[in-house]
């Protein structure tokens, strides 16, 4: 007899199991669905977290929404720390990283500056958590929490999701990364980097050792290689707006770009000459097809 194929589930399915998981939690821990944190509901599904704000266009908010549709009410107001992130992140969109002060942001949650110390700790702390909340480290952390093992394939989708961080709304993770370029040595700045520096090393790191175990990429010291896989790309994405608007400057695309750094970064520490040998195509003169800095890269 032929086997039967398993068909996968359906969107509409998954994300009504996504629903339901975060439902569950709630009831479990007895609280209203919008108290439930994200990664909780995202064990409970058996999917990433990344996975799943993908699910809901990228946001806690159309998680919320869906529970709605359903004649559910997720929560009454957001609590604290969400109207405070959410706060924050608008602030540093709109004015920079220097603007998001404790004043500007209660003033903006409606929540008092006491309640923001009692939740956060200290300003230090709200910037860590934005940045884990809109930057790309998080889903970095999720992709290799998986067994990696295609050297060349990991880079690329490592610098997919430092494009996809880039294009989120809203753009937390430019402001952030261009305030810590520009004035590496301001407060902000140095606290951006205590906070999350740490963790770079940890969930990057420990990648890159495990890489250098296998004898994939040459022994160099650490934030040597983590700045070597990183920067190019950064630089990039931080520049790339200002470069479209120069006159006769014709960019690849971002797959293309994606392409060209994985490259890049094989040749510069890849122990395997073989690794390098696919090459993103070019038009005449080295020139690719020019697109904007909000094309979406494919996974």
């Amino acid at each position: 007899m032929p086997r039967a194929v398993t068909q996968p589930p359906s969107p509409a399915a998954a994300t009504d199991a996504l629903v339901r998981a975060a439902l569950d939690a709630a009831a479990e821990l007895g609280v209203d669905v919008a108290d439930v944190p994200v990664p909780v509901i995202a064990r409970r599904a058996g999917v990433s977290r990344s996975t799943l704000l993908r699910r809901f266009g990228g946001s806690r908010a159309g998680l919320d929404e869906a529970v709605r549709a359903l004649g559910i009410d997720p929560g009454g107001a957001p609590p604290v720390r969400t109207r405070a992130l959410d706060a924050a992140a608008a602030l540093i969109t709109e004015n920079g990283l220097a603007a998001a002060t404790f004043e500007a942001i209660a003033t903006r949650a409606d929540c008092s500056i006491p309640s923001l110390y009692a939740v956060f700790g200290t300003r230090d702390g709200l910037l860590g958590a934005v940045f884990d909340r809109y930057g790309p480290l998080a889903d970095i952390e999720d992709f290799l929490a998986d067994n990696q093992s295609d050297l060349r394939a990991t880079v690329h989708r490592l610098y997919g999701l430092v494009i996809e961080a880039f294009g989120r709304e809203p753009r937390v993770a430019p402001a952030m990364f261009a305030a810590a370029v520009a004035r590496p040595t301001s407060p902000v700045a140095q606290s951006l980097f205590t906070y999350s520096g740490p963790r770079v090393l940890a969930v990057i790191g420990q990648w890159l050792t495990a890489e250098i175990a296998a004898g994939r990429i040459v022994d160099l010291p650490l934030p040597i290689l983590v700045q070597q896989l990183l920067a190019p790309m950064v630089i990039h994405m931080l520049l790339r707006p200002a470069e479209e608007s120069i006159p006769n400057i014709n960019l690849p695309d971002l797959d293309t770009a994606r392409d060209m750094f994985t490259n890049n970064f094989l040749k510069a520490v890849g122990t395997d000459t073989s690794s390098t040998a696919k090459r993103p195509a070019a038009s005449s003169g080295g020139r690719q097809r020019r697109k904007g800095s909000g094309d979406r890269a494919t996974p």
